[in-house]
């Protein structure tokens, strides 16, 4: 009988000690549409790994890479039903989530990129509260690169596009506002289904990064590129608030700490990668023969990208008030070194 008791027992210990055990285990489930071997998914494995390691296993990440979870929307909507909890997501989806942080990609209104990092910086504590008022935990902000346009023929003017098939993202408020000032009437698509549309001829004109062009393979089908970016894609990586707040308190700490330098490293990478795809697309005989440069009417699009602004400020799409620190802090930055 002791020896019967002292097995029950020993078997009641082992139960509640694999039982705090798997209570202690948090699995972030992580959907992206970046494919697997892209500069943004070499990115994340590094980061997953790092996580797993600080927290000796208890918090891991199952990544869901190359849209194999659908859409941005539809991530969202996995987060929201509790079958995924997080994902990294490009300016369509930041705009899911907070649309006023969507000013940071407005066409034509940047220079360069010490400008975007100068008036990001100083505009951050309110993405990162807009974020959380949304039931989002910002981890980290990334880019996806400098958007150019594509086209499986040569445009003289942007004038053109209102005689071209131009894809916008479905359901992309942001971009319709700013095709609709140019008179532009585009074909709404997912992402997942671009390539099949240039492949018929559905769409005959993309805008996108020389980086995603590559990886999502829509540079075979558009030989012709403009020679100046229009804006510097956004992104970010989030997570829910629920799960978030479901973590104790040092796996809390160890995965919004992570967020910093995972930032640093997603914004590096892929400016450093987009400059060489970007190489790699002007130079190549196959398939970017006769790839040609499209020069863009930058005070004109300036102009339209302003009235586009104002537009979903009306429509309380964008923060009038966020739009005017943007303003001011590009302003001073632009005056600081002009000095």
């Amino acid at each position: 009988m002791r020896r019967l008791m002292f097995q029950i027992g020993l078997a009641m210990a082992l139960l509640a000690a694999a039982t705090v055990h798997a209570a202690d285990t948090y699995v972030l489930k992580f959907a992206t549409l970046a494919p697997q071997g892209s500069t943004w998914m070499k990115a994340f494995n590094a980061w997953g790994k790092e996580l797993a390691s600080k927290s000796q296993g208890r918090l891991t990440v199952k990544f869901y890479p190359g849209g194999i979870s659908g859409d941005e929307p539809d991530m969202l909507r996995k987060i929201r039903f509790g079958q995924l909890q997080g994902a990294a997501l490009s300016g369509h989806g930041v705009g899911e989530i907070y649309p006023p942080a969507r000013i940071l990609e407005t066409p034509f209104l940047f220079r360069n990129h010490a400008e975007i990092d100068a008036v990001r910086a100083s505009i951050q504590p309110a993405i990162d509260a807009g974020f959380r008022a949304n039931q989002y935990e910002l981890l980290a902000w990334m880019e996806v690169g400098n958007i150019h346009f594509f086209s499986t023929k040569p445009l003289a003017s942007l004038e053109e596009l209102t005689r071209r098939r131009i894809w916008q993202w479905q359901g992309d408020r942001f971009m319709d506002a700013f095709y609709s000032v140019n008179g532009w009437s585009p074909v709404a698509l997912p992402i997942t289904e671009v390539y099949t549309g240039l492949s018929t001829g559905l769409i005959d004109t993309v805008v996108s990064t020389p980086l995603a062009s590559i990886a999502l393979q829509w540079a075979g089908k558009t030989p012709y590129m403009s020679d100046q970016p229009m804006a510097t894609g956004i992104g970010a990586v989030v997570v829910s608030n629920k799960f978030f707040a479901g973590l104790p308190p040092d796996l809390q700490a160890l995965l919004k700490g992570s967020g910093v330098p995972l930032s640093q490293k997603l914004i590096a990478d892929t400016r450093r990668d987009d400059r060489t795809s970007l190489s790699v697309l002007a130079k190549s005989t196959q398939p970017m023969v006769g790839m040609q440069q499209h020069h863009l009417k930058l005070a004109e699009q300036t102009a339209l990208s302003r009235k586009a602004v104002s537009t979903l400020e009306a429509k309380a799409y964008l923060s009038a008030d966020l739009d005017r620190k943007v303003d001011a802090a590009l302003a001073r930055y632009r005056g600081n070194q002009a000095k």
